[in-house]
């Protein structure tokens, strides 16, 4: 299972705050939100429900700023709101399970690592949007045939969205753990 210090741990944390706080908050266009790789990326590095607590509150908070103060919509905040806390646990679950598949930088844990996300990425969708569409009341008339269209419409970007930035996080877990040998190797 891939494990990190606790000094390292703490900067994961924080650099995954900032990137949630930075593409949460809706008031820039020109960032996608990256909460859904940021509960996933969590569950891989930090683990600990502790450390998915704080990430919900953090995406609460950030959320109820961003309507209140800076005038964003809140369409999407309703009764099934509490959804979320499922659909992100998933994601946290999946990074987790990810976690104990890891096995180095191979073909084999790629292949798991899009596992995960798209296994992940599946059940959230479907916690997250089901709750909305089936419970939040902004739909007049609801279907489960119009619920598939609409997953079918919606789930492409969300799916491109989370995977670029776990595509990041990859690239740079990548590259630090080439440091980390070399650096090693030449003591």
């Amino acid at each position: 299972m891939f494990t990190l210090s606790t000094k390292n741990q703490w900067l994961v944390s924080g650099i995954l705050l900032l990137a949630i706080i930075v593409t949460r908050a809706h008031v820039t266009d020109h960032l996608l939100d990256a909460s859904w790789a940021v509960f996933f990326l969590a569950g891989f590095y930090l683990r600990n429900a502790l450390t998915f607590g704080v990430f919900m509150a953090t995406a609460v908070a950030i959320d109820y700023v961003a309507i209140t103060k800076f005038g964003v919509s809140d369409f999407c905040v309703s009764q099934a709101y509490v959804a979320l806390i499922p659909a992100y646990g998933a994601l946290f679950v999946a990074g987790r399970w990810f976690a104990g598949q890891y096995q180095g930088e191979t073909l084999a844990t790629l292949g798991k690592l899009m596992l995960a996300v798209v296994v992940g990425f599946a059940v959230a969708q479907l916690i997250s949007s089901g709750s909305f569409y089936f419970f939040s009341g902004k739909f007049a008339e609801v279907s489960l045939v119009e619920f598939g269209n609409r997953l079918v419409k919606y789930s492409p970007n969300s799916l491109y969205t989370m995977s670029l930035y776990i595509t990041v996080g990859a690239f740079v877990h990548v590259a630090v753990s080439m440091l980390n040998r070399q650096f090693v190797h030449s003591k």
